[in-house]
C-alpha cells in the first residue's frame, strides 16, 4: 500500500516570497489500482507525483510505501516523463535495461528481461533500433518498457500521453489498460483530461487550483471494460461516464461544487 498522509509542498521564491503548491493531500493507492489525478495547470498533479517518486521533499507530512518512508528515488518505483527521455547512442532494448545495468544485473539476463517486455508493449521486433527510428507512441511505449523493467511496486506516469495525437493516445490508453491488466501494477497516472481520466482510473481524485488539494474522489470501473475488449466508443457513450465527466468537469471549473455521485 501506497499511503499519504497530510503531504505539503512549498516553494521558495526568488522575492522572498513563497508557493504553496501541495497543501495537505491525504491519499491511499492499494495493490492493482489505477489511481487517477486530474485537474488544471498548477493544481499540484506533478507536484505530488515527484515527490512519490523521491525527486521532491515533502515541506510537510509523510509518504510511505509498505511501510517504508519515501525520501528519494527508489527501484521500487518505476516513472513514466512526459517526454520519452530515452538515451538516443543506446539501443531501443539497451533502454529498457538500463535499471536493470545499474543494479548489477549481467548483460545477457537484463537483455533477456528487456525483450520480453518490448514484447508485453508491441515492439518486439525493435529491440535493436536506435530511439530517433521510432515513433512518438513506439518510443513512450519503451518508456513504460524501461519503467516497469525493475519490477517497480507502484508505477508513475506524469501526463505520459499529453504529446501525442488522438488516435495514437488511444492506443497507447488501450496498451496501458492491457498493460495494467496482465501486470497488476498499483499505478498513479496524472492527466489534463477528464475522459482519459475516467476511462483509466479505479479511482480518480480531482484536485483543486493552487494549493493542490483533494477536492473529491471518484470510484470508477471503465478501465475494467477497456482492458477486456479494447473499445473505448461504448465506454465514452455510457450514460454513467457522461454523468460522472460533467460531475468532474463542475468540481474543476467550481471547486465548491460538491455533488452525491463524488465522494468525499
Amino acid at each position: 500500500m501506497l499511503r499519504i498522509r497530510d503531504a505539503s509542498v512549498v516553494f521558495p521564491g526568488s522575492d522572498g516570497s513563497s508557493v504553496h503548491a501541495l497543501d495537505r493531500v491525504s491519499l491511499d493507492i492499494a495493490p492493482k489500482s489505477i489511481v487517477v489525478a486530474v485537474g488544471a495547470s498548477g493544481c499540484g498533479k506533478s507536484t505530488l507525483l515527484n515527490a512519490i517518486a523521491g525527486f521532491l521533499p515533502l515541506t510537510d507530512g509523510s509518504i510511505t510505501l509498505d511501510g517504508g518512508v519515501i525520501d528519494r528515488p527508489g527501484g521500487d518505483r518505476g516513472v513514466v516523463f512526459q517526454k520519452d527521455t530515452l538515451l538516443p547512442w543506446a539501443s531501443v532494448v539497451d533502454n529498457v535495461a538500463l535499471g536493470l545495468k545499474y543494479r548489477g544485473i549481467g548483460r545477457r539476463e537484463r537483455r533477456e528481461r528487456a525483450r520480453e517486455l518490448l514484447a508485453l508493449v508491441g515492439l518486439a521486433e525493435f529491440g535493436d533500433k536506435p530511439p530517433y527510428e521510432l515513433s512518438g507512441g513506439m518510443r513512450q511505449r519503451v518508456g513504460i518498457a524501461r519503467a516497469l523493467a525493475t519490477d517497480p511496486k507502484v508505477l508513475l506516469m506524469d501526463e505520459p500521453f499529453g504529446a501525442l495525437d488522438s488516435l495514437t493516445r488511444e492506443t497507447m490508453q488501450q496498451l496501458l489498460a492491457s498493460v495494467w491488466a496482465k501486470t497488476g501494477k498499483q499505478v498513479l497516472f496524472i492527466t489534463h483530461s477528464i475522459e482519459e481520466a475516467l476511462t483509466l482510473g479505479t479511482t480518480v481524485v480531482v484536485m483543486s487550483p493552487r494549493p493542490g488539494r483533494i477536492i473529491a474522489r471518484l470510484q470508477a470501473d471503465f478501465v475494467h471494460d477497456f482492458a477486456e475488449s479494447g473499445a473505448i466508443g461504448p465506454i465514452l457513450s455510457d450514460p454513467r461516464f457522461i454523468e460522472l465527466r460533467e460531475e468532474i468537469r463542475a468540481l474543476i471549473h467550481q471547486p465548491e461544487t460538491r455533488s452525491n455521485g463524488v465522494l468525499q
